[in-house]
């Protein structure tokens, strides 16, 4: 996760927040995964796309009958009854023919999932967090040994993060006091506020909801955090609900695709998808560097998303959601205990970051972006793409492999904001622009990493800019324990207009692009 290097200056080190700082020599970029596709990764984007793209082939068919149709005269008509009216078994067939193809057609043809608004928690300033008040406060905690706080206060440098972020009362106060009921008191602050301003947003009435999907990774109470939400909004007794843990960063599109998968099954519904992180029993009073780096970059925050499946609600959503891809690589042991849960030998429980992590990582990114490639790439790229990758592969000829351009697939990128190292590498990787990597940068910035929410804050960031015009598609990608990568790619159903919009930048959104300081690696 970063450089044990005391020596080490802002602009001649660079400490990542994916590695340990036991790897002092190892290389802690992301590797270049569009180098080295593998093939069958290919097959399995053309597979998703087939498998769920039959319904397409009955649209053609439809269509060709419609327009046959159209075209007959009531001089045919009168023909063909006078064919069929001694001709009981063709009108039967004929009959029996076009029920098949229209209970065909509505059987598979999926429901269009909208996003009718989102909400993304800000919480007050009284707890809001610079860095020298975090330095203040874990050293005032009477647990850190001067290396590690020197250690923490690197890291904090060098991540990425603002003087702004936000940090829960109870770790603010002197002496901390994280316990239970506290974390319950940051848990119904995050939520409630989120869901508060979705609804007042949407004037959708709590009893609407048919499905409740929310995802938090490290702290689940009993009674769940979904039941929590229930019991505040009294919402219906025979509400779907679902609620998500241990699942990492990138458990909230996992809650899209969820809500996504039931809005396909229950007609006439609304979805509320809860995302967020907990810190106050999650803040780690030990001295294992592999768990301090989450100390430093992690901050409060939550997002509340409303999706439907009504035709109703098209004219007023914002985006429809295309695809939805998940990557998981659980089933190989380094990729499963990169990110893991454990005590220190002291028994204080945090999260420990393997060595290997961002190895694990650009293995899962390539695996879930070559997955969606055939999806949403252009014919052209995907020509291109395929041509060199089976000249590579089958007849081993040694060409340089043609990298797609995601930016004809998409206009704007919602890369979850985990650290700056991770940015830097992607940044690189897919060619963006630092047009397309502000969101995430800007979100990392001014709200720090809140986990499976960031995304939506980097979404948020794009509507206060005016950015989301009609037609565009969004890329969000996140990624997190055990280990996965998903995606969810979204299309702006109109132009989302700043001046109408209430979110958490729309009070400073002037204030953004902040200048970031960029550091320099030294191989």
């Amino acid at each position: 996760m970063g450089n044990n290097d005391p020596k080490g200056d802002m602009e001649t080190r660079k400490i990542s927040v994916e590695t340990t700082p036991d790897q002092r020599s190892g290389n802690s970029n992301l590797p270049n995964f569009l180098q080295s596709v593998r093939l069958k990764y290919v097959k399995l984007g053309y597979h998703y796309l087939i498998s769920h793209g039959m319904y397409l082939l009955l649209v053609p068919l439809l269509g060709i009958l419609f327009v046959h149709l159209s075209s007959i005269t009531t001089q045919d008509l009168i023909l063909l009854y006078n064919h069929l009216k001694f001709n009981l078994v063709s009108v039967a067939l004929c009959s029996a023919l076009m029920v098949f193809l229209g209970t065909l057609y509505f059987m598979t043809r999926p429901r269009k999932v909208l996003l009718v608004d989102f909400a993304c928690y800000k919480p007050k300033p009284e707890v809001m967090c610079s860095k020298e008040l975090f330095m203040e406060r874990s050293k005032e905690a009477g647990i850190f040994t001067e290396e590690n706080l020197n250690f923490q206060k690197k890291i904090l440098e060098r991540s990425g993060l603002g003087q702004k972020t936000y940090f829960p009362e109870a770790l603010l106060r002197v002496p901390a006091n994280p316990c239970m009921a506290e974390a319950r008191k940051e848990a119904e602050m995050v939520m409630f506020g989120a869901i508060d301003d979705l609804l007042a947003k949407t004037g959708v009435k709590a009893k609407d909801i048919g499905i409740l999907v929310v995802n938090c990774s490290l702290f689940n109470p009993t009674p769940s955090l979904s039941a929590m939400i229930v019991n505040h909004y009294k919402l219906r007794g025979n509400i779907l609900s679902y609620n998500l843990g241990g699942m990492g960063c990138s458990a909230g599109l996992i809650s899209i695709d969820l809500a996504k998968q039931l809005l396909q099954v229950n007609p006439n519904s609304y979805a509320l998808v809860v995302s967020m992180e907990n810190i106050t029993l999650n803040w780690y009073f030990g001295n294992n560097r592999s768990m301090l780096v989450s100390n430093c970059i992690f901050r409060m925050g939550g997002a509340a998303i409303l999706l439907s499946n009504k035709s109703s609600d098209r004219k007023r959503a914002k985006y429809q959601l295309i695809h939805t891809v998940r990557t998981h690589k659980g089933a190989d042991d380094k990729s499963y205990s990169c990110v893991f849960q454990e005590e220190d030998e002291k028994k204080q429980v945090g999260v420990a970051l393997s060595k290997d992590l961002m190895a694990v990582a650009g293995e899962a990114l390539k695996t879930n972006i070559t997955t969606l490639g055939p999806l949403v790439l252009p014919m052209s790229e995907q020509l291109l793409f395929f041509v060199t990758l089976v000249a590579r592969k089958v007849f081993k000829m040694k060409i340089k492999p043609y990298i797609p351009d995601f930016k004809l697939a998409f206009e704007h990128f919602c890369i979850h904001a985990g650290g700056r190292a991770v940015l830097d590498e992607l940044e690189k990787n897919l060619e963006l622009s630092e047009w397309h990597m502000e969101p995430s940068r800007m979100t990392l910035n001014r709200f720090g990493n809140t986990s499976s929410s960031s995304l939506w804050y980097e979404l948020a960031y794009m509507e206060a800019k005016g950015r989301i015009r009609k037609g565009n598609r969004t890329w969000q990608i996140a990624f997190g324990s055990g280990f996965k990568c998903n995606s969810a790619v979204w299309k702006a159903l109109r132009r989302v207009d700043p001046a109408k919009e209430k979110n958490p930048w729309m009070d400073e959104i002037n204030d953004f692009p902040v200048e970031v300081p960029r550091v320099v690696t030294i191989n």
